[in-house]
């Protein structure tokens, strides 16, 4: 199997993906039994919603959508055309995902097998069951994947390299575990975003996307904003309150409640709007349904500050603040080549074979 043909078999899964969401069917994707595979998928994503309450059917289907845009022949040519990929001599990759989004390992797992390689994915368990779908939906557009992809949730076969995704404790024992092999192992990260007091309403809305969506679970999760020393959060709280239907997921609520309890009996000061808390705090990482602030004096002083501390961030969410900034709304639709932690995975699996 040739890159064109790797390339037009996820061309096609990206394909169903658009039929399903559009509730439409495309019989030039020569799948007999398209219908059943869309009930499948719908009853999918009821079970991964009973299994990890986090994963809603919103969530499920914005990362199913945001694949379906991605999935496409010209996005994938155009991500893989700086690299040079011939016909290599498959090696064996284990992939340990993390599981706090929907398809969070979805990225690693095209990369691998895009690349030509055999594909070991670990899964998390509280994410096991949408990724094999879609791996099945793939091998029936492409049968000669059958034989490189591998799923378990037991202790790892024999492998060539690795990529690993955890916290920072577990990113530890990876690092010990797999010294002797070609690794990938990643960290903590999280966004954050600047603000300057003259964004728009619209602006502070498409936000508020970037802070709520996945339950603010993500690495491109805005988990931290910083604001010039004046700034007044009126026209923050007035745009986030477009996002306030939040609340009514159970555990999200259940989060809000007990991280404001704590922060009340700690005399903590915050500010409160019924559904999110904010804390002034010199932390990146904040707990579900906080967002962490912190004043900044000069626009130079935060672009060198946030240089420094840049192993710990995914991406700045801005407008006019840095060259690599990433617009207000934009922060969980990455493109193909927007590598997590900023390691490119194509060009280590390149290097493997």
């Amino acid at each position: 199997m040739d890159l064109n043909q790797r390339i037009t078999a996820f061309s096609n899964l990206g394909q169903f993906l658009k039929d399903f969401m559009a509730n439409a069917k495309k019989t030039d994707l020569q799948l007999d039994d398209f219908d059943s595979l869309n009930e499948e998928l719908r009853a999918v994503i009821e079970t991964a919603k009973r299994q990890n309450a986090w994963f809603s059917t919103e969530n499920t289907r914005q990362a199913l959508t945001s694949w379906s845009q991605n999935l496409n022949s010209g996005s994938l040519n155009t991500w893989l055309s700086p690299y040079r990929i011939s016909t290599i001599k498959a090696k064996e990759v284990a992939v340990i995902m993390a599981g706090n989004l929907p398809l969070v390992g979805f990225h690693d797992f095209l990369s691998v097998l895009i690349t030509g390689h055999k594909i070991i994915a670990k899964l998390s368990s509280d994410d096991h069951v949408l990724l094999p779908f879609l791996a099945k939906v793939l091998i029936q557009l492409e049968p000669q994947f059958k034989d490189s992809i591998t799923f378990t949730q037991e202790r790892l076969p024999q492998f060539d390299a690795v990529i690993a995704t955890g916290s920072n404790n577990t990113a530890r024992y990876f690092e010990f575990y797999f010294k002797n092999k070609p690794n990938i192992i990643r960290k903590n990260r999280n966004a954050v975003a600047v603000l300057t007091g003259n964004e728009t309403h619209e602006q502070l809305v498409a936000l508020g996307a970037d802070i709520f969506s996945y339950f603010g679970m993500g690495c491109r999760s805005v988990s931290k904003l910083f604001v010039p020393q004046d700034y007044s959060f009126d026209a923050f709280f007035k745009a986030m309150f477009e996002h306030k239907e939040i609340i009514n997921h159970h555990k999200y609520a259940n989060n809000y409640d007990y991280n404001k309890a704590v922060y009340l009996m700690s005399l903590f000061p915050i500010l409160d709007n019924e559904f999110m808390i904010l804390k002034e705090d010199e932390n990146f990482s904040s707990p579900i349904s906080v967002l962490f602030y912190e004043r900044y004096d000069t626009k130079a002083k935060l672009q060198m500050f946030l240089r420094d501390r840049k192993a710990e961030i995914q991406c700045v969410v801005a407008d006019g603040f840095s060259e690599n900034e990433i617009p207000f709304g934009h922060a969980q639709q990455p493109k193909l080549n927007d590598y997590a932690d900023g390691v490119d995975t194509v060009a280590f699996l390149l290097k493997i074979s």
